[in-house]
């Protein structure tokens, strides 16, 4: 049992206060004079950080406006799923987004933002290319491309990307990107735009989740800027392509000219559910258990009649973020089947160890660096 005296020894032990002449309760109300004190200290602390935060706040609105900085503030909002871990939830959508009949309303609060926001419609071009199909190629390669990867730009450029005419039928090759990680970034790409002249950028966040996104620009650029090559291909930038081959396939006299596709199929492939996968798809984005027939997005080839339409389908397919099975539900939605290639083994994954003659025969496969793509293609260019 502690009684007064032990709480003023204490106090004198701990604070330093010691009895006094005037009396018994002097500790105590000493006590409540600093506690007031302290209170008074914590109020003023307060006040300050507040009065600081409140002046830090002001200062970075009024930040100068870059161009970078601009296009973040008026299109971008960060979205994602309230329950997935935060590699599975970067959507990154307009907060401009054109309202239609059936979309549903903008709410960075509702999963449903992501309806429409990857139809091309909600995007623009910040660089272009608009007259690169002023020579009506035959054949048009779209290298979808992360901003920051020049070294797989430049292999392609000194590899297939250089090839202007095969067969005798023009062919032409673009990068498509979305937006630089930052002012500097952007100006390096911009200079790279006006060394090349084949880059095409629209201001839609560039990231692994967003290549719905970036497929659908693809296509958009296609049908309003390309209309007339007769057809296009959407190859990854780390990626073979034996354009011989290629063109011997598109000049043969089955192949379709119209609602063609072709490329790596994939049937019957599950919907992954798993919240811990890279390639998770939440129900309300896909709610059926298995994927339509789609191509694997690595490379596949298309009559140049299809971006139009998929461009148009996608208006009532809900995005969702595997891109090469979304462009599947869209040929779903428009009726049309994908093709398998006369010979499958031309589309191939991986080939494994390096032979020669396998890289001779294919016209799609997957590699390892930018430049092992240079020496394979040396080794396939060279004279026998």
């Amino acid at each position: 049992m502690h009684t007064y005296q032990d709480m003023e020894v204490k106090l004198s032990n701990t604070n330093g206060w010691k009895r006094s002449s005037l009396g018994p309760d002097t500790a105590p109300h000493r006590c409540h004079i600093k506690t007031g004190f302290i209170l008074l200290l914590t109020f003023a602390f307060l006040l300050t950080a507040v009065a600081y935060l409140s002046e830090f706040s002001l200062k970075i609105a009024a930040l100068p406006d870059t161009l970078y900085e601009k296009v973040i503030r008026s299109y971008y909002v960060v979205i994602g799923y309230p329950s997935a871990s935060e590699n599975q939830t970067i959507f990154l959508a307009p907060n401009r987004v054109q309202q239609s009949p059936t979309q549903v309303p903008t709410q960075t609060t509702d999963i449903s933002v992501h309806h429409h926001v990857a139809h091309p419609s909600n995007y623009h071009f910040i660089l272009d290319e608009p007259d690169k199909c002023s020579q009506n190629p035959f054949l048009v390669l779209m290298v979808p491309v992360a901003p920051q990867k020049v070294d797989a730009r430049n292999a392609i450029r000194s590899t297939w990307g250089n090839e202007s005419s095969v067969q005798g039928k023009a062919v032409l090759t673009l990068f498509l990107v979305g937006l630089t990680r930052g002012p500097e970034a952007q100006q390096q790409l911009e200079e790279e735009s006006r060394q090349h002249r084949d880059l095409v950028q629209s201001n839609f966040v560039d990231s692994y989740f967003n290549l719905t996104i970036k497929t659908m620009v693809i296509m958009d650029w296609l049908a309003t800027r390309c209309p007339q090559a007769s057809y296009a291909m959407k190859v990854d930038s780390d990626m073979y392509t034996g354009l011989e081959n290629l063109m011997s396939l598109l000049l043969a006299p089955n192949t379709p000219r119209q609602n063609y596709i072709t490329g790596y199929l994939m049937w019957n492939r599950p919907v992954v559910r798993n919240k811990n996968s890279k390639w998770y798809v939440a129900e309300e984005l896909y709610p059926e258990p298995k994927y339509p027939t789609y191509l694997l997005g690595m490379g596949y080839v298309f009559s140049n009649d299809l971006p139009e339409k998929i461009v148009e389908a996608s208006k009532v397919i809900k995005p969702f973020n595997i891109e090469d099975a979304y462009v599947g539900a869209c040929l779903k939605q428009l009726g049309i089947a994908p093709s398998s290639p006369p010979d499958p083994s031309q589309f191939r994954a991986y080939l494994g160890k390096y032979k020669r003659e396998d890289f001779l025969r294919v016209i799609t496969t997957i590699l390892g660096s930018p430049q092992q793509l240079i020496d394979i293609w040396k080794d396939v260019k060279r004279p026998t």
